[in-house]
């Protein structure tokens, strides 16, 4: 009688499972002594990297909003940003610099890293993650216009492909009067490209 083989199902393998699996094709032993927790490590590594699916970015700005009397532009720059390419699931990493011109409210000032995590921290691409924080900064507070630039190294440019190790991209989004007056748009970019003799 002919035995009937089983297919694997991976909805029913864990997620240590598949990652063994991983491992095992891409021609290593799990087993040795340096891969043996290897896919325990990984799996929490990953949850880590991607727990901005877990978090409400939209709730996160509504628990931080302040009634102002300010119209002026409010700029907070230089913030480390860290996200994974949903192409290759390698990082690619900067800075992100946001700008608003607030009618009538703004945002805890912490409250604009957090929200750059709660996107970055997800699997990406530097274009909607860009567009995404703008959009959520304008829904929240819907300030007179905002800003958004991104800078980052892309390891799938650095270490595969092309492999250009000094290579950045470069993305923007601006919205309301950061869109519509270049006059405003120039203060911006002018302002976080400025390096004050402190280092801020």
């Amino acid at each position: 009688m002919k035995r009937t083989i089983e297919p694997v199902s991976l909805t029913s393998a864990s997620f240590q499972e598949i990652l063994r699996e991983q491992l095992v094709r891409l021609g290593e032993d799990p087993d040795r002594e340096g891969l043996q927790g290897t896919p325990e490590r990984m799996e929490r590594a990953l949850h880590h990297l991607t727990r901005g699916y877990k978090e409400d970015p939209e709730k996160l700005l509504r628990g931080a909003l302040f009634t102002v009397n300010y119209d002026e532009m409010v700029i907070v720059k230089d913030v480390e940003m860290f996200s994974m390419c949903e192409h290759h699931l390698l990082p690619f990493f900067g800075k992100v610099h946001v700008a608003y011109i607030p009618k009538g409210k703004v945002i805890g000032l912490s409250k604009i890293p957090r929200l750059i995590d709660a996107f970055a921290r997800r699997l990406q691409v530097q274009e909607r993650l860009t567009t995404q924080i703008a959009e959520c900064i304008q829904n929240a507070i819907e300030p007179q216009g905002v800003g958004v630039v991104i800078e980052a190294r892309h390891l799938c440019m650095m270490m595969r492909g092309v492999e250009k190790q000094h290579s950045a991209a470069v993305t923007s989004s601006m919205l309301g009067c950061f869109r519509n007056e270049q006059e405003t748009r120039q203060e911006f970019l002018s302002l976080i490209r400025a390096k004050s003799a402190n280092g801020f």
